[in-house]
């Protein structure tokens, strides 16, 4: 079904989780959650997380854009060419900007930044904005946007942000063998993800998806009920 895992998440990061590609054997989940995160002492601040992008201009430069697919939407990339520096890529009301250093640019592998803003889904229809920096199938780069679990270049640090229209935004870091990355970034409270002592395994994506709830598309079957 296309499903390799899931977990159970907390404000302070992943309690547990498990995520397995090669067979269909499932894990149960257990553990102790607290029932009122927002009174604990360490309850992380709350993120304006459209405060940084909104604040500065895009980053200049030649960078040319191309579509490509992630599960069937249809992205906007740049390609980082140089093994650092500063990106911005738009897409209708939502322009993502990245910082980015690479520690060791392999030559086989290739990385876009991507923005996305709009319906998502085939029959039932919600609305993203994502903005996420990912590594490519290949380095054919009709081939970005495509699953690919491996990879081999590590980052000195990166720092990516969007103008997101809303406040639910969800941010995820995945290493080589689609690993979590539990305290290794940080996001502040203007909207920036950063890491936070560069990437201690090779990097596959840097993502940031935010949830526009008022623009879902009405359910389908609601007006049969």
């Amino acid at each position: 079904m296309l499903f390799a895992g899931s977990g159970l998440f907390t404000p302070h990061g992943p309690a547990t989780y498990y995520y397995n590609s090669k067979t269909e054997e499932g894990r149960l989940l257990v553990a102790e959650l607290s029932a009122q995160p927002r009174l604990s002492p360490n309850y992380p601040a709350a993120v304006n997380w459209s405060s940084y992008a909104t604040s500065v201009k895009n980053y200049s430069g030649e960078n040319k854009t191309f579509p490509g697919a992630v599960r069937r939407d249809i992205f906007t990339f740049s390609e980082l060419k140089q093994e650092a520096g500063n990106h911005t890529v738009c897409q209708k009301d939502l322009c993502c900007h990245l910082t980015y250093r690479m520690s060791n640019k392999s030559k086989d592998e290739v990385y876009v930044l991507g923005a996305f803003d709009g319906l998502h889904g085939s029959v039932i229809k919600y609305h993203w904005q994502i903005c996420t920096l990912l590594k490519c199938k290949s380095t054919d780069l009709s081939t970005c946007g495509q699953p690919a679990e491996t990879a081999q270049t590590k980052f000195d640090m990166f720092s990516l942000s969007g103008t997101f229209g809303t406040n639910y935004v969800f941010p995820e870091v995945l290493y080589s063998g689609v690993q979590l990355a539990p305290g290794e970034f940080k996001v502040l409270s203007d909207g920036r993800l950063q890491s936070k002592n560069g990437t201690s395994k090779p990097l596959l994506t840097v993502t940031l998806f935010g949830r526009c709830y008022e623009k879902d598309l009405p359910h389908p079957l609601r007006s049969f009920l």
